[in-house]
């Protein structure tokens, strides 16, 4: 069992191979996505076949890589949707790791299920709240049916507590809008100013 403050995560160790699903979420700034690449970098010590993969759509730090807000990164597979990356997968593939995953349309849900059920490891990082502090895509019937799901906090810069929402700070339309520091910050629940539009 793991502390509140504690998102280190490691799967158990098993003599055989068998897939599971394994959700990294939280709000922007978080760290999700450095969780995501200590999770694929440990896996790639432990000489195991890794596929990374990232939606097109979010090109904001590079194009074929997976990149935090931090600099760290690593080699990605850019794919438009559930059934490109699955088309992807190779044989001997023993991990997947999938970046934000809340761009994806729900079919990356059987998507996730159906490598976790061929013995991969899927491991997916994402925002499980939009900027209205609703539930983000996919990423809520991911954790419904992920092994393991560590949501991790930012810190709110307003008031520096745990932040667990991501507020939006310029006029843009709709739930898919790419960004980054200049358009989000993290936001506890008090300082977060609930949108309707």
């Amino acid at each position: 069992m793991h502390s509140p403050d504690s998102h280190r995560f490691d799967p158990p160790w098993t003599p055989h191979r068998r897939g599971w699903i394994e959700i990294v979420c939280g709000s922007m700034f978080s760290g999700k996505t450095e969780e995501l690449l200590r999770r694929v970098k440990r896996a790639r010590l432990a000489r195991q076949p890794v596929l990374l993969f990232k939606p097109r759509v979010d090109d904001r730090y590079d194009e074929v890589k997976v990149v935090s807000h931090e600099g760290l990164n690593a080699d990605a597979l850019p794919v438009a949707s559930a059934g490109e990356l699955l088309a992807r997968v190779l044989a001997d593939t023993a991990v997947v790791g999938i970046d934000e995953v809340q761009f994806f349309d729900d079919a990356i849900v059987g998507a996730a299920e159906d490598l976790a059920a061929r013995g991969i490891r899927v491991i997916a990082a994402g925002l499980d709240q939009d900027w209205r502090g609703r539930p983000f895509g996919p990423v809520p019937d991911l954790m419904a049916v992920a092994e393991y799901v560590t949501k991790l906090h930012a810190v709110c810069a307003r008031c520096g507590a745990p932040a667990s929402r991501s507020q939006r700070l310029i006029a843009a339309e709709g739930q898919l809008f790419v960004g980054g520091a200049a358009e989000y910050e993290a936001r506890c629940r008090t300082c977060f100013e609930v949108s309707e539009t």
